[in-house]
């Protein structure tokens, strides 16, 4: 999976009211410097496919788009235990990733993560 951190006009997609700090959570700097290179050169980041996806990393109208490749992806791959992390905060991510899971007929079933997996700061998925 991929993420391109261009905007349609190849620009990086934020303007000045966008900031990390309004993302759902304090470890949105944690991603790494191989993301923030690539945001600040426009480059596509491969993010490798495992049980975990964390979405701190990720713009909340990104969310969506990256939930959908990831599941077809970890699905394609065999992975049937999935988590998803979103982080607590307002919520609004936590709801775009249940609405996306409800409907996605791969889904068998998901809820929110035992405590010590980050509780209702991420949501465990089952895939068929």
């Amino acid at each position: 999976m991929t993420r391109d951190c261009r905007g349609k006009d190849g620009q990086d997609g934020r303007d000045s009211r966008d900031s990390r700090d309004s993302r759902d959570s304090d470890t949105a700097e944690e991603g790494g410097g191989q993301e923030a290179a690539a945001e600040m050169t426009g480059e596509a980041v491969v993010l490798p496919i495992t049980d975990v996806l964390d979405l701190h990393s990720f713009l909340p109208r990104e969310v969506a788009g990256v939930v959908g490749e990831y599941l077809e992806a970890a699905y394609a791959k065999g992975l049937r235990h999935l988590r998803i992390i979103h982080g607590r905060g307002t919520g609004v991510q936590r709801q775009i990733v249940r609405t996306l899971l409800g409907r996605d007929s791969r889904v068998e079933a998901f809820g929110d993560a035992p405590p010590e997996a980050g509780g209702w700061g991420a949501t465990w998925v089952r895939l068929r």
